[in-house]
């Protein structure tokens, strides 16, 4: 009988210490690393996010950009950190889809090391030239690299990034050869883009939406299925002669794994409440992000099923980094 008691005040106690982690947290500024440099998609959205996600908590979201090795530095610093709701990461296609077929060894298990908190969106990516370049949509991209083989030039944030794997999936399809050309940041590759050095880019829309406001670019195509609001002129790849073709990068918010229940119910529920914020979803919105609601076991089953899909589109571009 006394046992009985004693277990019952310490289930008590238990619930009572959760109650209060959860109710405290947090009593001081959050840190969201961006795994990527500053300007990118990446940080933009995860600025939004951080800000949204802060006038809840009440507490700041300071962002901490941590490139390096296709997002791998930041991200896993996240994972091998505290464990504590204090350090967060926004996590992308790249860095918990792709980068564990591209790197023998990226730090960090996608799936094991973090805990979702929620699906922030996804944004198609679009086909993008200097308003020069000799080609208006895709078929004239393809009879250019065609009738010059290697000439036509594509460039990216890296080997293995989203916007690198576009493009090698597009040569497969259409038969072509196009000549990848890699830079250290999606920021810089689209530097060359605009100023004629590299023919063309898959790229996020937030990231090229005011260059293409300002007359600096141009757009062949959208890298997705259908038609994005943000950018309704912009025909699908698949609409001009190549049926199926689809890249969408996206984003996540996560805490690493081992991060208390209480803390991560309170972030999670939080973020649900941000994602009913007309004026945040306003902002991403505008920008060309697309939203979907999920429920933790959804998104669960959503990473688990990227990760093969990213893992053959590595495998049959070729791309390696070791």
């Amino acid at each position: 009988m006394q046992l009985t008691r004693l277990m019952g005040v310490l289930l008590l106690a238990a619930a009572g210490a959760n109650t209060h982690a959860q109710s405290a947290y947090p009593d001081h500024p959050v840190k969201l690393v961006v795994p990527f440099a500053a300007g990118t998609t990446t940080d933009i959205v995860g600025r939004e996010v951080g800000h949204a996600m802060s006038r809840g908590l009440g507490q700041p979201f300071i962002i901490d950009n941590v490139a390096g090795a296709g997002g791998n530095v930041g991200t896993e610093r996240i994972a091998k950190g505290p464990k504590d709701g204090y350090s967060l990461v926004l996590g992308t296609v790249g860095t918990h889809a792709i980068n564990s077929a591209l790197y023998s060894n990226p730090g960090f298990d996608p799936l094991k090391d973090f805990a979702p908190i929620g699906f922030v969106g996804y944004t198609p990516m679009l086909v993008v030239a200097a308003p020069a370049f000799p080609a208006n949509n895709i078929a004239e991209l393809i009879a250019l690299a065609k009738r010059t083989p290697g000439k036509v030039t594509f460039a990216s944030a890296g080997n293995g990034t989203s916007n690198h794997l576009a493009g090698e999936l597009l040569k497969v399809m259409a038969g072509a050869d196009m000549q990848h050309v890699p830079y250290k940041s999606g920021a810089q590759a689209l530097t060359d883009v605009m100023g004629g050095q590299v023919g063309i880019m898959f790229y996020h829309i937030p990231a090229v939406m005011q260059n293409i406001k300002a007359g600096k670019l141009k757009v062949l195509a959208i890298a997705s299925i259908k038609r994005s609001p943000a950018m309704e002129n912009a025909v699908p790849i698949a609409e001009q002669g190549f049926t199926g073709f689809d890249m969408t990068p996206w984003w996540v918010l996560y805490a690493p794994a081992g991060t208390p229940a209480p803390v991560l119910s309170r972030l999670r529920s939080e973020f649900v409440a941000v994602n009913k914020q007309p004026e945040y979803l306003a902002r991403l919105g505008a920008q060309g992000m697309e939203f979907r609601a999920m429920n933790p076991e959804e998104l669960s089953a959503f990473l688990r099923a990227e990760l093969p899909k990213w893992a053959k589109l590595v495998k049959d571009s070729g791309a390696r980094i070791d």
